[in-house]
């Protein structure tokens, strides 16, 4: 048992991994950024912290809310909150894709051919992401902070579809961001509406259905770590 949530723990760091490299693509291709990074970029241009530093501070704080609703918190979200913006921002810095070739692309006059490239990099981050959503989420140790917040939010407004719960949260989050100075652009919009079908794609492609992993809390598992 203890072996299986140790192996469940580099599963969930893997897969947080490729999570993380997606959204680097998405941010490097420079087009516009969904509403979460849109607000992380925002918050960094007005402080001397990386946009890794900041999405880590943001992450911390959605728990801390998560918390105080009192939603169900596992060791993935944990790891989570802790990993994802410091694994993007080390794929910022160092990736020789995004550093040494998307600027030959983007300094080539070609015009539409161009942005049809940085869109396709966009979407393949979008699938990097939904890969990476499944890697984390098969292991059944909790959703992620934000994902936790928007229940905890749909919770409280039970007449509420999720949906426009989800919308609202984002459109806050995105208006924050942007008049911050967070980019927006076209791949705000392709991220907002893709990010979904690019993970229902995915998840369909390897035979995975989220809504039937039963997640264990922080204290679930560590009750079976120690035996207790």
């Amino acid at each position: 048992m203890k072996r299986k949530i140790v192996r469940g723990w580099l599963q969930i760091l893997i897969g947080l991994a490729v999570f993380a490299y997606g959204v680097h693509l998405t941010i490097s291709a420079g087009i516009g950024l969904a509403p979460w990074d849109c607000l992380g970029t925002g918050i960094s241009n007005h402080t001397p912290f990386n946009y890794g530093v900041v999405m880590t501070g943001v992450a911390v704080i959605v728990l801390i809310i998560d918390l105080l609703l009192r939603e169900r918190i596992g060791c993935g979200t944990v790891i989570d909150a802790l990993f994802t913006g410091n694994a993007v921002q080390f794929f910022n810095d160092r990736d020789p894709f995004s550093n040494i070739f998307l600027p030959m692309i983007k300094g080539k006059d070609a015009g539409v051919v161009v942005y049809a490239a940085l869109i396709l990099i966009l979407i393949a981050g979008l699938c990097f992401m939904a890969f990476g959503q499944f890697l984390y989420m098969r292991n059944g140790q909790g959703c992620g902070p934000r994902d936790s917040l928007l229940l905890g939010i749909g919770k409280r407004l039970p007449h509420c579809p999720i949906g426009i719960v989800e919308i609202l949260l984002w459109g806050v989050v995105l208006m924050t961001g942007f008049l911050l100075g967070g980019p927006v652009g076209i791949g705000t919009i392709i991220t907002t509406f893709g990010a979904g079908v690019a993970m229902q794609l995915v998840f369909r492609l390897v035979r995975f259905e989220p809504r039937n992993i039963q997640h264990k809390s922080v204290k679930e598992t560590m009750a079976e770590l120690l035996g207790t």
